[in-house]
């Protein structure tokens, strides 16, 4: 197996504004695993406010690059187990994860739903994001928005621009990025009008959620308050509902198992993503028949995707049907 990587920009079509900054582009780090004229990819982003250094993971990956070229083709649960044994940071080690699956479901002609006899059929639609700005705009874009659903990003909570929202009569879901305050939840949490929001993600910086109420009238939903499987457990008194990001968790495998635990424990579960290109995009779009929500827009807010591979168009998660997670290069 021979493993390359490369440093890629990713370029947004407008300037993504949430409550932790502005971006105008993102740094990935592509990764491919090759075998017998097969070729794997995976890929993880740059994100400030997870302190991601790149570079660090380039230094890394040339420090492991002899064990892994140097490891047998097995099963990707399997080598899933030897990747935990370098000690990657999740981010990495999801790269390496979802490109193993992708070789390997190459090398074996099938595909990773087949594999894991996941659902293909009547797939939920994805959500578009809806940067922070003045209420005026954000619902201009919403209106002449040809998706379904939208994440509507805030930062601090504006009562007047609830209540615009709400008259939208839209799907829409608020995100804060962990900008309300304790006062913010329990006003939203006691408000019986805000059930009417999909969910409202992140409210609080993390482990700042002893305020929340699951069984009040808001579906919070955690994302950085839920990185892996051992989340789990503690949040069941605060949150209805968990956001699954590949990077946060470390991959295909770690997700996989994630979700089963998340449904013993009755949550609804997301899968989301940052901001990716179609290779990142094509590895959360095959869990999409396991969850209640999607949120896989980053390739659509990108204008230089590099690659192709599952797609999300208008909302609707198209699966491409090829072998591993059907990610070719452009």
């Amino acid at each position: 197996m021979e493993l390359r990587f490369e440093l890629k920009g990713l370029r947004l079509k407008e300037t993504f504004s949430i409550a932790y900054g502005n971006y105008d582009k993102r740094e990935a780090l592509l990764i491919e695993l090759s075998h017998q004229n097969c070729k794997g990819y995976g890929e993880c982003v740059a994100i400030d406010y997870y302190q991601i250094n790149l570079q660090r993971f380039v230094l890394k990956l040339k420090e492991i690059q002899t064990r892994i070229e140097s490891h047998k083709i097995i099963h990707p649960k399997e080598f899933f187990k030897f990747l935990l044994s370098l000690h990657l940071h999740p981010f990495l080690l999801s790269a390496l994860d979802c490109a193993y699956w992708d070789l390997f479901g190459k090398l074996e002609n099938k595909s990773f739903i087949e594999f894991n006899q996941l659902p293909s059929e009547n797939l939920i639609e994805s959500s578009i994001t809806i940067s922070v700005g003045d209420i005026d705009t954000q619902i201009q874009k919403i209106e002449n928005n040809s998706w379904n659903k939208f994440k509507v990003k805030c930062k601090g909570l504006n009562k007047a621009d609830i209540e615009k929202l709400l008259e939208l009569n839209q799907n829409i879901a608020l995100d804060s990025n962990a900008s309300f305050t304790d006062e913010d939840c329990i006003w939203l949490q006691e408000n019986s009008d805000v059930q009417r929001f999909s969910y409202l993600e992140q409210p609080r910086p993390i482990d700042q959620y002893k305020v929340l109420n699951k069984n009040s009238f808001a579906n919070w939903m955690a994302d950085e308050d839920c990185q892996n499987l051992d989340s789990l457990d503690e949040l069941i008194p605060y949150y209805k509902s968990i956001n699954i990001k590949l990077m946060k968790s470390g991959g295909l495998t770690p997700a996989l198992e994630m979700i089963k635990k998340a449904r013993e424990l009755n949550y609804k579960i997301m899968i989301g993503c940052m901001t990716e290109s179609s290779v990142g995009i094509s590895a959360g779009c095959a869990l999409a028949g396991l969850v209640d929500y999607a949120d896989l827009d980053g390739a659509s807010l990108i204008s230089n995707d590099y690659a192709t591979g599952s797609c999300v168009e208008n909302g609707k998660i198209m699966l491409s049907g090829k072998p591993g997670l059907g990610i070719e290069l452009k």
